[in-house]
């Protein structure tokens, strides 16, 4: 065995062993929540529940259509079939429950997931964040048609009005975010200065965490290389706008069955009214759910439901029986694909 192989075959085992660890660590926190569930079962129709398999198969799988039906574009990346397009989303959706650290987790693995398919960094970030700006206005767009029905039935507690102009300031807050990630990328000169800024944060951050033995984390040409490639990805989006069509379709399909899951539950539990609630907070919930680690977004949502006049237990059981239900499912799910993957050197690239 060469040194080489030694070397990659210790980075997988570090991997493997790292993953269990994150898993086990994110079942110990939602512990007290797992069991919570299992208590509540008895009050939920199993029948019901079983729809979430299918559900959730079929949510990955649109959540997948949205970076390959844009891919399949692009001339220098090679067709995806269904299978792998399932199953590359079903590792993701692993990787983003697996590794409490908000989107950068997921961000890392679709990148090095992507590599052996010929897409580069650049190409990797900007799906991601395009996947997560139409899922986020979608959200927003589902949670302002919510709130207008709510409005319309007299539905929302007059103490409570103070979430629709929350959710007014958040929508603009992600609509400005999104803004300055394409003003920044749609300009070289942008970059360079943008580059030059993140290149020097890092290396103080780097310096205060290795106590100055560390001078940088990478030079800073990587740096810019890689918002070049993020710029190239924005103009050609721009310069061809028909290749975000089918992306923007799937994110919407994606968005209602995201929405479908909490609907489900509340549907086992005999609640189908819920579901203009559970749409108000999912769209508020899912602005932390790239920024925070996972289980605030949860959180949130079930305060916005409360705070709109749900009673307490349904909301809480409603949130927490899903993302535990969801936590299960995504582990069984996605484990074996993504050791698969490392396995068979899909994560970790080969040399040439």
């Amino acid at each position: 065995m060469t040194k080489k192989k030694r070397i990659r075959f210790s980075f997988r085992t570090v991997l493997i062993i790292l993953t269990i660890v994150l898993v086990g660590y994110v079942i110990y926190q939602n512990w007290p929540d797992i069991l919570d569930t299992l208590n509540h079962l008895s009050e939920a129709n199993v029948f019901v529940l079983l729809f979430l398999i299918p559900e959730q198969l079929f949510m990955y799988y649109a959540c997948g259509q949205i970076f390959f039906s844009y891919l399949r574009n692009r001339q220098n990346v090679r067709k995806f079939t269904k299978g792998e397009i399932l199953r590359i989303s079903t590792e993701l959706n692993f990787v983003n429950h697996a590794v409490p650290a908000g989107g950068i987790g997921g961000l890392a693995f679709l990148t090095y997931r992507l590599s052996s398919y010929d897409v580069t960094a650049g190409q990797a970030s900007f799906l991601y964040l395009f996947r997560y700006a139409v899922t986020t206005v979608i959200n927003y767009l589902q949670a302002l048609i919510a709130i207008i029905i709510l409005l319309i039935f007299n539905l929302i507690p007059s103490e409570a009005k103070w979430i629709i102009p929350l959710s007014l300031l958040m929508n603009l807050g992600v609509f400005a975010a999104l803004w300055f990630v394409v003003f920044v990328a749609s300009s070289k000169k942008r970059i360079y200065f943008f580059a030059e800024v993140i290149s020097k944060i890092l290396s103080v951050l780097i310096k205060i965490v290795t106590f100055n033995h560390k001078k940088r984390l990478m030079k800073e040409k990587k740096i810019i290389d890689y918002f070049l490639d993020i710029h190239e990805s924005v103009k050609t989006a721009k310069e061809n706008k028909r290749y975000l069509k089918k992306p923007a379709l799937w994110g919407l399909i994606y968005s209602f069955f995201e929405i479908g899951t909490y609907w489900i539950v509340a549907i086992s539990l005999g609640r189908p009214e819920l579901l203009p609630y559970i749409m108000v907070g999912e769209a508020i919930g899912s602005v932390f759910d790239g920024i925070v680690p996972y289980g605030l977004y949860e959180l949130g949502m079930a305060g916005v439901m409360i705070a709109l006049g749900v009673d307490f237990p349904t909301a809480t059981i409603v949130t927490v029986m899903t993302r535990v239900i969801t936590l299960v499912f995504t582990i069984i799910s996605g484990s074996y694909p993504y050791y698969s993957a490392i396995k068979n050197n899909k994560i970790v690239q080969n040399e040439k």
